[in-house]
This record gives structure tokens, C-alpha cells and sequence, in this order.
């Protein structure tokens, strides 16, 4: 059974249809997708929440250990290998348990 899917409209105006409770505006999603930052390389989801958490640089998401990164809403276990290749990249990890 498919859930029913409600009409919403974003801070900026955009309308559009969600079946889930997640905020996120695909409008803006794709409005705020950067190539060059390293948000650009995870998920929706997954970079709407680092970007509620203040987390928008890798200097930063290297101060979290992963099991603190997976408590917040939004994250995943397949954005990990994503975020270590990203750390690792810049000479950064997540800190340690």
C-alpha cells in the first residue's frame, strides 16, 4: 500500500507532493546542489541533514565520530564510505570512539 502523498510549499514557494515527513524541497535541493563542495557528493537527504547540523565542511564532519554521524536524522550507513573517501581525500578521518 502506497502512502498518500500531501501537496506542501517551501519557504521559497515551491510546490510540491511528499509521502514522508522530510522537509526537504526538491526545488531547492537542486538550487543549493554545489559541484565543488562536498555536500554535492551525498545524498538529499543526507546533506539536508549535515546542513541543519552546522556540518558543511569536511573539517568539521571530521570532529564527529561515525556512530554520531549515523544518530542524526537523514544519515545512513551507505553515506559512511562516502564521507570516509571524502575525509580520507583531504587528509581527514572521523574522529575516533
Amino acid at each position: 500500500m502506497k502512502a498518500e502523498k500531501s501537496l506542501r510549499v517551501c519557504e521559497k514557494g515551491h510546490k510540491y507532493s511528499k509521502s514522508s515527513d522530510c522537509p526537504s524541497c526538491p526545488a531547492c535541493d537542486k538550487e543549493n546542489k554545489l559541484e565543488s563542495d562536498f555536500l554535492s557528493k551525498l545524498s538529499s537527504p543526507a546533506r539536508n541533514a549535515l546542513d541543519q547540523e552546522g556540518i558543511n565542511t569536511l573539517q568539521k564532519l571530521s570532529k564527529y565520530t561515525e556512530k554520531e554521524i549515523l544518530t542524526i536524522h537523514g544519515i545512513g550507513p551507505a553515506s559512511l564510505p562516502v564521507m570516509r573517501t571524502l575525509l580520507d581525500e583531504a587528509s581527514l578521518s572521523f574522529k575516533k570512539s
